[in-house]
């Protein structure tokens, strides 16, 4: 499966390793899954685990970046071409959702799925951590994963 990761998730994975988002991180970071990213994506995540209220290892945060650039897919996205009726409730998601509509992703990954409820329109489902472990035991069991 191809997946975009929003940075929410990326830092409660970190944060609660035994929780839903931990397993989701556990899935990219075992190679059960693909992690679609740009630069945008990559920066931010750079930006946020660095913020001294996580108290995340600089070097443990450097290894996680390398590992996605390495492991994970770059992508080069594409401004959406959205209706104007459609409201996007927070601008700065966009650059996640360009990422999985280019990037063909099976799922976007968040703690906001509400914020991507645009997303259907190009065949793409924004998933709560836990709702995305349900698919993907699923899609396991199929053989799909």
């Amino acid at each position: 499966m191809r997946i975009v990761l929003d940075t929410n998730v990326l830092v409660a994975g970190l944060l609660y390793a035994r929780r839903p988002p931990g397993r989701v991180l556990d899935l990219v970071l075992g190679g059960s899954v693909v992690l679609l990213w740009d630069d945008r994506l990559l920066g931010e995540y750079a930006d946020v685990l660095a913020r001294p209220k996580f108290a995340f290892a600089l070097a443990d945060v450097n290894a996680l970046l390398d590992y996605v650039r390495l492991a994970g897919e770059f992508t080069v996205a594409q401004p959406l071409n959205l209706p104007r009726q459609i409201k996007v409730p927070d601008p700065q998601d966009l650059p996640f959702a360009e990422v999985a509509v280019v990037g063909r992703a099976d799922a976007l990954v968040t703690g906001n799925a509400r914020h991507f409820a645009f997303l259907p329109r190009f065949g793409i489902q924004a998933l709560t951590p836990a709702a995305f472990l349900l698919r993907w035991q699923e899609d396991a069991s199929r053989g799909r994963a």
